[in-house]
């Protein structure tokens, strides 16, 4: 092969992706070496879910500039996790710096290395070193300094990186102690220098690295890591908070100082208006808010990080009493000197009690998962509105349910079909009951039996979902016409069932009418979940409303977190 002394936009799109599948084959091995911020494990896929958005919205070919105008909008529009969004703004700025020109040479690859660098540091709101961010700082230093020489070429600047990064990936223990007690190098910093590797590959044929086994590591506490700031602990923030915002460039400088004081491991990608927003926080509904008063948050996404610890945690120590042909042993204590709150998850508990029957729901929000576990849920599967989960945990959740037969309650109409392909492939009786909204989920839970089959609690519970009356208020995220009449983005919107019935600017406006028509003088009680935009304004308003005009009803207010709907009506 032909050693190249300049990069084109077909080479640039051949090391894209060439850099998508050592993401892929290198998953595994960066899933395990995750232990910072929260070892969840999900490093490798998150990488690697991002390239294939960018390696879907770039096709089949292009000029330099159409090239990196797709690589910086599939990365930020396809970021997933912490590691995601950083590495699509590493993406992004090293597109910034090659957009402009038809063919790269070695000082201009090396000046764009260090424009993903600087671009990566500006998208965290808290640089913690020892990270990818120091691995893609040093890279780029060396390759600017290589660059320097005058006989430089790309592969010598790419070499200067290569090695510079690895020995910087190699000390990365020394600066974060939690990857020195897990005896690992920073995943995504290793994941970043199969960028490096894949350039290699398009200048000069060399081979992308195997994928050796999985990193062996060893069963890790959540930790308490400061961020250097005295700003306090990242590892015990329960949530990771994920959306896109569209918002005016000018309103996200407020967005970021409202993010600070709610959470940390926070990550702010984007421009011209679109903004791809991660954080991990304890405080989902303050997150959400912060957004909708910069913007318009889409594709919410809100990932409980203790659930995601604690089946890491289970699935390293499964790995390691393979390896040592032990028996696994409860969960290991993090490091002596870290406080209560960031211990490590509880050892599983015991398995249920056998039971004929269980239910399996769906829901999203801490609240609305405990509501379904105090009517009876054995297992409630995070999910919802634009965050389905796969037939896989479904499945999982099934078969971990201890019992000869399960009832599936899917909660949204988008989740239905996955229930349906999890229950053919169970191996003991599944019922889907199509519950289409969690104030369904919710009435069928009220049919349900533990020691009648699932047959027969299908019936039941499929009639009580049926006996309910239910509506939601959210709010419109594009201008647009309805039933109800036109619609601006940001404005209210009632839904009496499916079918948009009230639009209004104000929250407590717009959820008192849809009250006006979803609650009768013949119903009794009325149930409002709160979701996490509710406010107690609006709640206070709406009980108001409620004993002035349908005084017989006794109105019950339970909170339930979810993301997508400030408010959930159910009127029986």
């Amino acid at each position: 092969m032909t050693v190249l002394d300049h990069l084109g936009a077909a080479e640039l799109r051949a090391a894209v992706c060439g850099y998508r599948d050592a993401l892929r084959a290198h998953q595994d091995r960066l899933n395990r070496l995750n232990v910072y911020p929260v070892p969840d494990g999900d490093t490798g896929t998150n990488m690697a879910l991002t390239l294939e958005s960018v390696v879907t919205e770039m096709g089949a070919g292009g000029e330099m500039a159409a090239v990196c105008k797709a690589i910086s909008h599939g990365s930020l529009m396809g970021a997933r996790g912490n590691s995601g969004v950083i590495l699509s703004q590493v993406l992004r700025g090293l597109t910034d710096g090659l957009r402009d020109r038809e063919t790269v040479d070695a000082a201009a690859l090396a000046d764009a290395l260090a424009q993903a660098s600087t671009a990566a540091y500006g998208a965290v709101m808290r640089p913690v070193e020892g990270t990818i961010l120091t691995v893609a700082r040093e890279a780029a230093e060396a390759a600017q300094v290589e660059a320097k020489d005058g006989s430089a070429t790309l592969v010598s600047v790419l070499e200067a990186a290569a090695t510079a990064g690895a020995a910087s990936l190699d000390r990365t223990p020394t600066l974060l102690p939690v990857l020195a007690e897990a005896g690992v190098v920073d995943a995504g910093g290793a994941g970043y220098l199969l960028l490096i590797d894949a350039l290699l590959q398009v200048v000069d044929g060399r081979a992308l690295p195997a994928a050796p086994a999985a990193a062996a590591a060893g069963p890790v506490a959540a930790h308490a890591m400061t961020t250097g700031d005295g700003h306090g602990s990242v590892g015990d923030l329960r949530y990771e908070v994920m959306f896109l915002l569209a918002a005016d460039d000018g309103a996200v400088e407020g967005f970021k100082a409202a993010w600070m004081d709610v959470g940390d491991s926070i990550a702010i990608v984007g421009g011209d208006g679109l903004w791809n927003c991660h954080i991990h926080t304890d405080d989902i509904g303050a997150a959400i808010e912060a957004g909708v008063e910069a913007g318009r948050p889409t594709r919410i996404r809100v990932t409980d990080l203790a659930e995601q610890v604690a089946h890491e945690q289970c699935e390293r120590e499964a790995e390691e009493a393979t390896a040592t042909g032990t028996a696994a042993g409860p969960a290991t204590a993090g490091p002596a000197t870290a406080p209560a709150a960031a211990a490590a998850p509880a050892p599983a508990p015991a398995p249920a009690e056998p039971v004929t029957t269980a239910v399996v729901a769906v829901a999203s929000g801490e609240g609305a998962t405990g509501i379904l576990a105090s009517l009876g849920a054995r297992s409630v599967v995070a999910g919802g509105q634009s965050m389905n989960p796969s037939t896989a945990e479904l499945l999982a959740a099934i078969e971990a349910s201890n019992a000869e037969g399960v009832v599936l309650l899917p909660n949204n109409k988008n989740i239905v079909p996955v229930a349906h392909k999890a229950a053919e492939a169970a191996s003991r009786p599944v019922q889907v009951v199509p519950t289409t909204s969690i104030a369904e989920g919710f009435a069928a839970m009220m049919g349900f039996d533990p020691e009648a089959d699932a047959e027969v609690n299908a019936e039941a519970m499929a009639a009580a979902a049926d006996d309910v009356a239910w509506g939601e208020v959210t709010w419109a995220v594009r201008d647009a016409t309805t039933p109800a009449g036109p619609v601006h983005e940001g404005d209210h919107l009632a839904f009496l069932g499916h079918d948009v019935v009230a639009v209004a600017p104000g929250l407590a406006e717009c959820a008192c009418a849809l009250l006006e028509q979803l609650v009768g003088d013949d119903h009794e009680l009325v149930t409002i979940v709160e979701g996490a935009a509710a406010t107690d304004d609006a709640t206070g308003a709406v009980k108001a409303w409620l004993a002035q005009h349908r005084p017989g009803v006794e109105a019950e207010v339970l909170r339930g977190d979810q993301p997508l709907a400030a408010y959930l009506f159910s009127a029986e």
